[in-house]
């Protein structure tokens, strides 16, 4: 989805419609209609899968747009969308009409899909988004597969781990709410809850954290001083030192593998959650190679546990 200025009404509408379609969907902020189709066109993008972009216009912001398209079509209301094809605006639709005809709209207009492909994943796409640089796009992505299908636990955690990545805690903590009950039942997700568990334990608001030199003082004097390396290895995950944490994880299961209802190992899976890569797509019947540092961590953790 792109929000339409006058400073990219050209290269984003006129241009970009000249190879994908592009529905431009003017609204306003009190507009009522305009909030109820708001997430329907939202919902229908991710479905259509690329076979056109949804842009949005604020009436009330760019108004010399919006007010020329409505003179054009003879529309005076709101919610109004305008297909643009080639650069040129070539039909539309007023009113929160409902989804099923919003779909017979665009097929009038957009490509036709491969009827055997599989839909794109959400993954996929915002992999893709991210490899071009474009963070925001692969955020806008995960967002909208997330609202289509709350319960695709897989964008979800992209969606959360890449909020945390650029440091959007609240957010990632708002996008995450709707799954907290269910962090003991899908492992991933409750790798993101221990993940801000260790950011909210080093945060400077909660006043009580300790120093990693502090620690390391406490580790020195005694070596089994587990709650210290625990304390120590989420320091290192809020700093996104994970092999670090994860090293001081196995010190402590090296001498203690059941410590604490086995938080240590808990904790080290959870880190290999987060940091293992998505798959690389490779020919039917080969298999993905494991990102090195993963299987080497990997490795580790079962000779420990093992032994």
């Amino acid at each position: 989805m792109i929000d339409i200025t006058l400073e990219n009404f050209q290269s984003e509408l006129i241009d970009g419609s000249m190879t994908v379609p592009v529905l431009l969907d003017i609204w306003a902020e009190w507009c009522g209609p305009c909030k109820q189709l708001s997430p329907v066109l939202e919902k229908i993008e991710v479905e259509y899968g690329g076979r056109f972009t949804l842009a949005k216009l604020d009436a009330d912001k760019v108004p010399q747009i919006s007010e020329q398209l409505s003179q054009m079509f003879g529309v005076r209301s709101i919610p109004f969308c305008v297909m643009f094809k080639g650069g040129q605006p070539v039909d539309g639709f007023v009113g929160a009409i409902p989804a099923d005809q919003i779909r017979a709209f665009l097929d009038k207009h957009v490509p036709e899909g491969d009827p055997d492909a599989p839909p794109l994943d959400a993954e996929v796409s915002a992999e893709q988004a991210l490899a071009e640089g474009d963070t925001e796009g692969a955020l806008e992505k995960l967002q909208h597969a997330v609202a289509a299908d709350p319960a695709n636990d897989d964008a979800r955690f992209d969606y959360v781990k890449l909020l945390l990545q650029l440091d959007r805690t609240d957010d990632a903590k708002v996008a995450f709410a709707p799954v907290i009950a269910k962090t003991s039942l899908v492992r991933r997700l409750d790798s993101l809850q221990r993940w801000m568990d260790a950011l909210d334990f080093a945060a400077p608001a909660a006043g009580a954290a300790p120093t990693l030199a502090s620690l390391d003082a406490r580790i020195a004097a005694n070596k089994r001083d587990f709650e210290a390396r625990f304390d120590r290895a989420r320091l290192l995950m809020a700093e996104g030192r994970w092999t670090d944490a994860m090293d001081e994880l196995l010190d402590i299961l090296m001498r203690d593998k059941s410590w604490n209802e086995e938080l240590a190992r808990k904790t080290y899976v959870a880190i290999l959650d987060i940091i293992e890569p998505p798959k690389i797509k490779v020919a039917d019947g080969q298999i993905p190679p494991d990102d090195p540092t993963v299987a080497t961590y990997r490795r580790r953790l079962s000779s420990v546990v093992l032994s």
